[in-house]
C-alpha cells in the first residue's frame, strides 16, 4: 500500500529497492494486490507493470524517479510562471469577466506526457491474465459527490464495495486515473471522468487501507513518506521558557501553511488507519470467533525516520530560477516553509537522497522484513 506524497514517493522508491533485495533473483512481484494514491500510485502501477520480474521493475523503477527534473512534472520555466501569474492577476482584477480563473496554479501536463511514455497498462492487464498479479487499486476523490473512490482492476471478480463515504468501482485502468490521483487541490487541475470531476485520492481518504483489504490482501506492506512522529528539528532552540512568552513571532507564511496541509491530507488519515487496524487485531485476538465478521491484518509499516524537510531545503537551488522566485515570494524555501517544498522538489540530486535513505531503513530492519516476506508472523 503506497500513500501519495508528492516528490517524497521517491522514499517509497528507495524502500522497494532494498524489499527487491530480500527476495531471490528472477521472481515475480510478491505482493498479490497493490493499492496507491497519487505519487504513490505511479509507482505502484510501475511496480505492477513488471510483475513478472520484481528485481528487474525496481531497478526501472529507479532509474525513472533518480532522474527526474521539475520540468517534467509541471511547467515552471520563466515564460510558464509569468503567464500563470498574469492569468491570476487578470482574473482577480476583473472579477472573472475577462478571463476564467485558472484551475490550477501549475500546468502538469508535462507529467501526463512522460507517463505516456513509461507506463504501460497493457502489460498490467497482461500480468493479472498470468497470475502475476491479483489486483491494483487507484485511488481518487470525486469533487461533486465527495467520495473517495478505489478504481480497480482484478484478475478475478471482485464485488464493488460500498461504505460510509467511499466505494470500490472495477474500471479500465488508464492514465486518466492517475492524473486525477495525483491532481493534487490548488496546485494540479481536476481530471473529468465519466461525468465526474477527480481530484488527489489522499483528500477523501478516511480508510487508505480499504482498497487492499476489500481486495482479499491479509497482510500488508505500507509505505510511507512521513515519520510516525514529529522529528526534532536540530536546528531549532531548545525551548525552555517553561511558559515564559516572548512574543508571538511572525505569523506562519502561505507556504507554511499549505505545507502543513498537504502533510495532513497524505498522512493523517494514514495513521489513524494503522491505529484503527491495529485496535481491530487486539479484538479479535482477544474474541477469538467472535469478533464480528472481522478479520486478522498483519501489517508491516516503514516510514522514514527523519523529517524530509531539511533534506529538500539542502537541494532547492536545484530547480528554475522562475519556481525558485516563487517559492521564496511564497515562504516555501525558508526553515519554515520547507514541508511544502519537500513536497514539490522533483529534482534528481533530492530523488537520490530519499531513495537512498529508504534503502537504508529497509537495512535496519533486514530481519524484521525478511520474517514478513517469509510470511512468518
Amino acid at each position: 500500500m503506497l500513500p501519495g506524497g508528492g516528490a517524497r514517493a521517491a522514499y517509497q522508491v528507495g524502500v522497494l529497492k532494498g524489499i527487491a533485495e530480500l527476495v531471490p533473483r528472477d521472481v515475480p512481484l510478491p505482493f498479490r494486490v497493490i493499492s496507491g494514491t497519487s505519487a504513490g500510485a505511479i509507482i505502484a502501477t510501475i511496480v505492477a507493470a513488471h510483475a513478472a520480474h520484481f528485481r528487474t521493475g525496481i531497478a526501472s523503477l529507479e532509474r525513472f524517479w533518480r532522474n527526474f527534473h521539475v520540468e517534467q512534472v509541471y511547467r515552471a520555466d520563466a515564460v510558464s510562471m509569468l503567464r500563470a501569474g498574469s492569468h491570476w492577476l487578470l482574473a482577480l482584477l476583473s472579477g472573472g469577466f475577462l478571463v476564467p480563473p485558472p484551475r490550477a496554479l501549475f500546468d502538469n501536463r508535462p507529467l501526463r506526457d512522460l507517463l505516456e511514455r513509461h507506463v504501460n497498462f497493457a502489460r498490467v492487464r497482461q500480468h493479472l491474465e498470468h497470475g502475476h498479479l491479483d489486483a491494483l487499486a487507484i485511488n481518487a476523490s470525486a469533487y461533486r459527490t465527495a467520495l473517495s473512490v478505489a478504481f480497480y482492476t482484478c484478475a478475478r471478480e471482485a464485488v464493488p464495495w460500498q461504505h460510509t463515504w467511499r466505494l470500490g468501482r472495477p474500471a479500465e485502468l488508464g492514465l486518466d486515473h492517475l492524473m486525477a490521483s495525483a491532481a493534487v487541490p490548488f496546485l494540479f487541475p481536476p481530471v473529468y471522468m465519466g461525468g465526474e470531476y477527480y481530484g488527489d485520492g489522499a483528500m477523501r481518504q478516511l480508510a487508505p487501507l480499504s482498497p487492499a483489504i476489500n481486495l482479499g490482501a491479509n497482510r500488508l506492506l505500507v509505505i510511507g513518506v512521513r515519520p510516525s512522529a514529529a522529528a526534532p528539528d536540530p536546528a531549532a532552540p531548545a525551548d525552555r521558557s517553561l511558559g515564559v512568552h516572548a512574543g508571538p513571532g511572525p505569523a506562519p507564511s502561505f507556504g507554511q501553511i499549505f505545507g502543513f496541509m498537504l502533510d495532513t491530507l497524505f498522512m493523517d488519515g494514514l495513521q489513524s488507519d494503522l491505529e484503527r487496524l491495529h485496535r481491530d487485531n487486539l479484538l479479535i485476538e482477544a474474541a477469538g470467533s467472535a469478533a464480528g465478521g472481522l478479520r486478522r491484518i498483519e501489517v508491516v509499516s516503514i516510514m522514514p525516520r527523519i523529517d524530509f524537510g531539511p533534506v529538500a531545503e539542502r537541494h532547492v537551488g536545484a530547480v528554475p530560477r522562475a519556481l525558485r522566485v516563487l517559492l521564496s515570494t511564497i515562504g516555501a524555501a525558508n526553515p519554515e516553509g520547507r514541508t511544502l517544498l519537500s513536497y514539490l522538489l522533483f529534482e534528481g540530486c533530492y530523488a537520490r537522497e530519499l531513495i537512498a535513505l529508504g534503502y537504508e531503513d529497509v537495512r535496519a530492519r533486514r530481519e524484521e522484513l525478511q520474517g514478513f516476506m517469509r510470511s512468518e508472523p
